[in-house]
């Protein structure tokens, strides 16, 4: 499991070039035995691949209506990464794995779809899974959930599933996550000489600026968060700029909330448009929306009851960030975000450890056996 795990961050796979590892991926399951599915995602997800589905049947297949049907359950993991430059190189130090240079491990999410592939390895060797088991392998997750918004929920035999994607310590369940909304304001001013006629000119920047300003950023309450992350624009320091872009975002687990704020923002954008005579011309996209996980979930009924099984006491906690559960959720899939043990993601410091990838093992198998009980 260890060796696939480096070879597995080794395989460049940012977002829009997933074709290698997903190939990979393929090849190694089709030689423990299994079919690989390919679907149509990677036009409509922009993504360099389309997610693969492996679906590994239950060892009581074929049990009859009479006795509820065959019991189901998904584990899904993504396979693309942030960008970095230069190849990724993994070293193990105590136990640990790190990036060797100044690029990103890759554990998020390798070290999960590695242990979707020793599942899959441990069922083809030996005895199949109490529950049948389908084991989804996304593409460009990284980039607004694309590949799972692209991939067809109503295919799974599953009704329950598990992502297996949040940087927190084994046994974290979450139970609620964010809408992200997105905004890109794209302000026109006119140019001039700004050592000659200044006043000839209508600086979007300074546009820009005010808006950002006016802008109430950063966390706004306990489930609420916004920030400016891009403000780009101007063409040389000796010209009144032109245009310049602001990208932003909202955050919130209530929808309604995320609405509210991004609202404001494109009024801050407006206002400060018409305050410095230029244009604004404003989009706002939602990336992904928000959930609250019910405790009637019969997922989180039986992560509760795997980790329990594994001695690790479950945490429900509430998140900020977005993950594949978000698209699989706003479909009415009951899919659950689980911890997977790695450490500062999308970072040059991201490791993951040996015992936490075995953990996360156990978890999932435990999560079988008790889905085939429910």
């Amino acid at each position: 499991m260890h060796e696939r795990f480096k070879r597995l961050c080794e395989i460049p796979s940012i977002t829009g070039e997933e074709r290698a590892v997903q190939d990979w991926i393929a090849g190694e399951l089709e030689e423990m035995g299994w079919e690989v599915a390919e679907d149509g995602a990677a036009g409509p997800a922009r993504a360099g691949a389309g997610n693969l589905t492996v679906r590994v049947p239950p060892r009581d297949e074929g049990r009859g209506p009479e006795s509820g049907g065959e019991p189901w359950t998904m584990f899904a993991a993504h396979v693309d990464t942030v960008p970095h430059e230069g190849p990724i190189e993994v070293v193990e130090r105590g136990g640990v794995f790190h990036s060797a240079g100044e690029t990103i491990l890759g554990a998020d999410n390798k070290a999960a779809v590695t242990v979707l592939m020793e599942m899959a390895s441990i069922w083809a060797e030996g005895e199949r899974p109490a529950a049948g088991v389908e084991l989804l392998f996304t593409v460009a997750e990284e980039q607004g959930l694309r590949g799972a918004h692209a991939y067809d929920i109503s295919a799974l035999r599953a009704d329950t599933g598990f992502v297996l994607d949040h940087a927190t310590p084994i046994g974290e369940v979450i139970i609620a996550a964010p809408t992200y909304k997105k905004l890109i304001a794209d302000f026109t001013g006119v140019e001039a000489h700004a050592g000659l006629v200044p006043e000839a000119g209508r600086n979007a920047i300074a546009a820009a600026a005010a808006a950002v300003a006016a802008m109430k950023l950063g966390r706004l309450d306990d489930a609420t968060t916004a920030n400016v992350g891009l403000i780009e624009g101007g063409s040389a320091p000796n010209v009144v700029a032109g245009s310049c872009r602001v990208t932003a975002e909202a955050r919130a687990v209530e929808p309604g909330r995320a609405e509210e704020v991004v609202m404001a923002m494109v009024d801050a954008c407006h206002w400060a448009a018409g305050e410095h005579r230029c244009d604004v011309d404003v989009e706002v996209t939602e990336n992904f929306r928000g959930y609250r996980v019910k405790q009637s979930s019969k997922a989180l009924a039986i992560a509760r009851t795997a980790l329990e099984t594994c001695g690790v006491e479950p945490v429900e906690r509430t998140t900020g960030g977005g993950s594949d559960a978000n698209a699989f959720r706003a479909r009415g899939f009951d899919a659950l975000l689980l911890a997977n043990g790695t450490k500062a993601n999308h970072t040059v410091e991201e490791s993951v450890s040996r015992e936490a990838m075995e953990l996360m093992l156990r978890v999932c198998l435990a999560a079988v056996d008790e889905a085939a009980r429910c």
